[in-house]
């Protein structure tokens, strides 16, 4: 009950921007499984692909996560870390970097290809946009945040899209643009009621956050905030979370989530 609440909620929540788009609100999976880059592992997929975000989507997961990164031209593209093949991104053409392949032969996503893959047959899975810090300063992001925005409202994409992010100042301004997008703060080093305060719907943390702060859980789900936990690898731990009832789980072992999900239902 408490899961389709929160699913309910933020249905509700993005009502506003699915006006605008005439398209159907999203019955999103009834389940808290979200795939951490994408479901990768089992079948040797790259992390952050479109393969593994399709095996997200076929393995019926509510959420498929991804990291978004800027290069030097001003591309928006899918790579976790800060170098994609010892290349610095942010001072890398996108040009440069796709001459590179992922190591299933796919070439390096742009954010555009990834969220028009993640649209496609797609009526159940949530794409969980990471926007990564920035190096190169306060500006920087801002332009980044206001990028991606933009792209997915020109694409139509907003009622698929939550936005997460490790940088508080880039969820304000994501606040700022879009106040009723589905948010989450990843850093762990706010409280749920300054999320309240600030008007951030969830807090998405490393599940070691939670063992130091057992408080917050209670605290989160008397202010009504969204839970999720990353990255929950190990069984034991993911039947602790179940049973405290987080909303949502991020994880890079999907399939075993999957499992634990449907037989406490």
């Amino acid at each position: 009950m408490k899961q389709w609440m929160v699913l309910g909620m933020a249905a509700l929540m993005v009502m506003p921007v699915m006006a605008q788009t005439k398209k159907k609100p999203m019955k999103f999976a009834n389940n808290n499984v979200v795939a951490h880059r994408g479901a990768f592992k089992a079948n040797g997929f790259p992390e952050n692909s479109i393969a593994s975000l399709q095996e997200a989507i076929r393995l019926g997961c509510t959420g498929s996560e991804f990291d978004v990164r800027m290069t030097a031209d001003d591309s928006l593209i899918i790579n976790h870390d800060e170098h994609y093949n010892k290349l610095l991104i942010e001072e890398t053409t996108y040009a440069a970097l796709q001459q590179f392949p992922l190591s299933n032969g796919e070439k390096l996503p742009t954010l555009r290809e990834y969220l028009l893959a993640g649209m496609k047959a797609n009526t159940h899975t949530r794409l969980v946009l990471e926007i990564k810090p920035s190096g190169m300063g306060k500006e920087r992001a801002v332009k980044i945040v206001d990028a991606a925005v933009a792209l997915v409202k020109s694409l139509q994409a907003e009622q698929y899209v939550v936005y997460i992010s490790f940088d508080y100042n880039m969820m304000l301004r994501l606040k700022q643009l879009v106040p009723y997008a589905p948010m989450q703060y990843l850093e762990g080093d706010k409280s749920p009621a300054q999320l309240k305060a600030d008007g951030i719907m969830g807090l998405d943390y490393h599940f070691s956050v939670f063992e130091k702060h057992p408080d917050w859980v209670t605290e989160a789900k008397q202010l009504g905030l969204v839970l999720n936990a990353w990255t929950v690898n190990d069984a034991a731990k993911m039947d602790e979370l179940l049973q405290l009832g987080f909303d949502f789980i991020t994880t890079n072992e999907p399939e075993l989530l999957l499992t634990k999900f449907k037989k406490r239902k």
